[in-house]
C-alpha cells in the first residue's frame, strides 16, 4: 500500500485530526446505527471488471473494504484530509487483505489532482459517503468528485438528508446531535447535483431514502 500527501485545506485537515484523533478507534462501531445507506450504494456501485474506484473521504476505509470484498477484481484508492482517519483506514485495509490494490493519499476533496496523488488520471466509479456534510465547502467538493469520473462511470453519494416524512422532534433532535460533530446536513443537495451534472454534461437521478433520513444521488457521465 502507498500513499501520497497533498497540501490544501490546513485549517479543517486541523480541525478533522482534533476531532478524530481518538474517535478513529470507535467510529465504526457507533456509526454503523446512523449512516444509513452506505452499504446499498456499495451494492449499486456495478464496478466493472478490473475498474477504478476513488472514495471522498475514505475516513477507516470501513466502505473501501466492502467494496474490495464485493469487487474483488476493483482497484481501490481513498483520500482523507484526516492524518488520523488515513491510520485507521491502512489498518484496515491490511486486515481486509487488500492493501496491494490499494492506494491511499491525504487531499482536500475540493482540490486535488488524481495524477499526482495515484498516477490516475480519473477513475471509473467514485463515491462520497456521509462526507459532504462535513465539508465546509462542499460544493466544490461535489463538482471536484464529478471531474475526476472516467466517461462512461459514475459519481454515487449519499449523506443525511431533510429527514421530510420523519416527526418534527425526531428531526430537531437529530440536527442537534450532529451539530455536536460539525456535521450539516445540506439541505439544497439535490438542487446542487442538478447543477454540477448539467455544468459538466453528465446525467442525475437522485432520491430520498428512509423517509428522508438519508438522500441518495447518482451523477453519469
Amino acid at each position: 500500500m502507498a500513499s501520497r500527501v497533498e497540501p490544501g485545506g490546513a485549517d479543517h485537515a486541523r480541525a478533522m485530526d482534533a476531532q478524530y484523533a481518538l474517535q478513529r478507534h470507535v467510529y465504526d462501531l457507533t456509526r454503523k446505527y446512523y449512516l444509513l445507506g452506505r452499504d446499498r450504494l456499495i451494492r449499486e456501485l456495478g464496478v466493472p471488471a478490473g475498474g477504478s474506484v476513488l472514495e471522498v473521504g475514505v475516513g477507516t476505509g470501513r466502505n473501501l473494504a466492502l467494496v474490495a470484498r464485493r469487487y474483488p477484481q476493483a482497484r481501490l484508492f481513498g483520500l482523507d484530509i484526516s492524518a488520523e482517519m488515513l491510520k485507521s483506514a491502512r489498518v484496515n485495509m491490511v486486515r481486509a487483505g487488500v492493501e496491494g490494490r490499494t492506494l491511499l493519499g491525504r487531499a482536500d476533496a475540493t482540490a486535488f489532482d488524481p495524477q499526482a496523488l495515484f498516477g490516475e488520471p480519473g477513475f471509473d466509479r467514485v463515491f462520497v459517503s456521509y462526507s459532504l456534510s462535513m465539508i465546509p465547502d462542499w460544493q466544490a467538493a461535489l463538482r471536484q468528485a464529478l471531474s475526476v469520473v472516467e466517461p462512461g462511470g459514475s459519481l454515487h453519494i449519499v449523506d443525511f438528508g431533510q429527514q421530510e416524512a420523519l416527526p418534527a422532534w425526531f428531526r430537531g433532535g437529530l440536527r442537534a446531535w450532529l451539530a455536536k460533530f460539525h456535521v450539516t446536513p445540506r439541505e439544497d443537495l439535490f438542487e446542487e447535483v442538478e447543477r454540477v451534472a448539467k455544468a459538466q454534461g453528465a446525467h442525475a437521478r437522485c432520491r430520498a431514502l428512509y423517509r428522508g433520513y438519508a438522500w441518495e444521488a447518482v451523477i453519469e457521465r
